[in-house]
């Protein structure tokens, strides 16, 4: 299989983190908004954004780049991300942000956004307690985790009317969830070569 050139997909991760940022940047939803509110949008322009580099970094295709180290740096930014996202939200309408927690908010994003929050607090919890699990059970709850905060996320970005458009949020997300499931199936087949050649 034929890899592209490192420069290549570079160029694309670049390109794939500027272009929204650039895009939410020239919003004019964000015209009169108050610096806090500001940041909490762009905190979650990012999470969005790291999440197909979260994918592409876990199945191996950054050149030059330690695909599991970097994992758990993205992994920190990311509930990082959705911290400042959450927290920015609160402070500019604690009412809103409240009924959302409680589930009790009229809006169907905000249930996603709910579901992809906990499960990433959910991630970042058993990856600190990973030793202490299997392996296997650690995978196996893991790869649930990851489906629930990208799906959770794609799904309350685009529901959005927010800074970055909806054609932009869906070809992120669309990048989001191909990685995810190609990362998926990728760790899965490697494991059965293993298998192969182990029996063989």
């Amino acid at each position: 299989m034929m890899r592209a050139p490192a420069g290549l997909i570079w160029a694309a991760l670049v390109a794939l983190v500027a272009v929204p940022l650039i895009v939410a940047a020239q919003s004019p939803l964000l015209q009169w908004r108050e610096p806090i509110y500001v940041a909490a949008g762009f905190a979650g322009v990012i999470g969005l954004v790291l999440l197909p580099v979260q994918a592409l970094l876990i199945a191996g295709l950054v050149p030059g780049v330690r695909g599991r180290r970097s994992h758990v740096w993205i992994g920190v930014a990311l509930l990082l991300a959705a911290v400042v996202h959450v927290a920015g939200l609160w402070i500019t309408s604690p009412p809103d942000v409240v009924d959302v927690l409680l589930l009790r908010s009229p809006t169907p994003f905000a249930i996603w956004g709910v579901a992809a929050m906990w499960a990433l607090f959910a991630a970042v919890l058993l990856a600190a307690v990973r030793r202490r699990m299997g392996h296997r059970a650690w995978r196996a709850i893991h790869v649930v985790t990851t489906t629930v905060i990208v799906v959770g996320t794609v799904v309350h970005a685009v529901l959005i009317e927010g800074t970055m458009g909806t054609m932009l949020k869906g070809l992120v997300g669309l990048l989001a969830l191909v990685g995810l499931s190609y990362a998926i199936w990728r760790r899965r087949n490697s494991r059965t070569i293993i298998r192969i050649r182990i029996r063989s």
